[in-house]
Parts: structure tokens; sequence; C-alpha cells
């Protein structure tokens, strides 16, 4: 019996974001953080719940307290694709910079407590660099540093030459 054509074509691609691989859990910790240190995002992310609908009004979902409106963003899903990026910024480079800081110093790319020179144009560094940086980054923080590599390829590929290829080794 043949197959029929939608069962032909490859599965569309089920990997999550590195924002949605974390567990919720962590999700919930970095939203609360986020809207209680910036201002504009807790503010576009009460507009992302009202326009899913269900009832809450702007007002109200201002008033709650972080972590009540961190649990909602995070249980409806709704980050924008850039809010995830921001969020995962955040994670790196506010909350916990010490996996960054350490990719940046071994790469050579000058940088202020993981924030990186806002003169400097990408790509930041050559592919030594990068696979260096790699290196570093895996040894000083073992497992944990996975996510972070994970999150730069998938959005700072091109700052970043040779990056996909020093993952694989």
């Amino acid at each position: 019996m043949p197959v029929p054509d939608f069962q032909k074509r490859p599965a569309p691609s089920s990997a999550p974001t590195p924002w949605r691989a974390l567990s919720a859990e962590r999700r919930i910790e970095i939203v609360t953080q986020a809207v209680k240190r910036h201002r504009d995002l807790r503010a576009g992310l009460v507009q992302r719940l009202v326009a899913r609908g269900g009832g809450f009004r702007s007002v109200t979902l201002l008033s709650w307290p972080p972590e009540r409106l961190a649990k909602e963003v995070v249980r409806l899903n709704a980050q924008a694709t850039q809010d995830e990026l921001d969020l995962l910024h955040l994670l790196y480079v506010e909350l916990e910079p010490a996996i960054q800081i350490t990719f940046l110093d071994a790469a050579g790319v000058k940088h202020a407590d993981g924030v990186i020179d806002e003169s400097l144009e990408a790509p930041f560094c050559d592919e030594a660099a990068t696979r260096r940086a790699v290196a570093a980054v895996r040894s000083a923080h073992g497992a944990a540093c996975e996510h972070y590599l994970t999150t730069i390829l998938t959005y700072g590929a091109d700052s970043w030459p040779g990056l996909a290829s020093a993952l694989e080794r």
C-alpha cells in the first residue's frame, strides 16, 4: 500500500529554543528577575499576556508581584523570540556572567564584566580564538557551560567564527 505524501514529509524540527530548553522553574526564576530589573521588559510581557486574551487587563497584571507574573508568562509561553533572547542575555550577562566572562577572556574580546565593548563589531575574534574560548569554558565550567554555548551558537554564530565545529569536538 503506498504511503500518503503527507506521511513522507520530514517532521518539523522539534528541537526547543535555548530558552525553552531550560526547565520551567529556571525560566520562572529568570523572568522574575527580569520583571524586577527591567520595567520595559515587564510592560512588554504584560502586553503579550493581554493580547492572548483570558480577561486580564494590563493594569491588573502590572499590579501582580513579579513571581506571579513570571509564572503566568512561563505557563502561557508568552515570550516573543526577542524576549527569549533578552532573557538569555540577562541570564548570561547580568545574573550569571562567569561563563561569558571566561569565554570572552579566553577569546581575547574586550569587555566589562561580560558586556562586550560596544565599539567592537562582529566577528569578535578569529576561529582559533573561538576554539580557545570553547575549550576554556568547558574546562572551567564543565557541563554547566553547554547551554551557554548552544545559546551563542543559536543566536550569534556569525560573531564567533568556527563555533559550530568547535562545539563538535
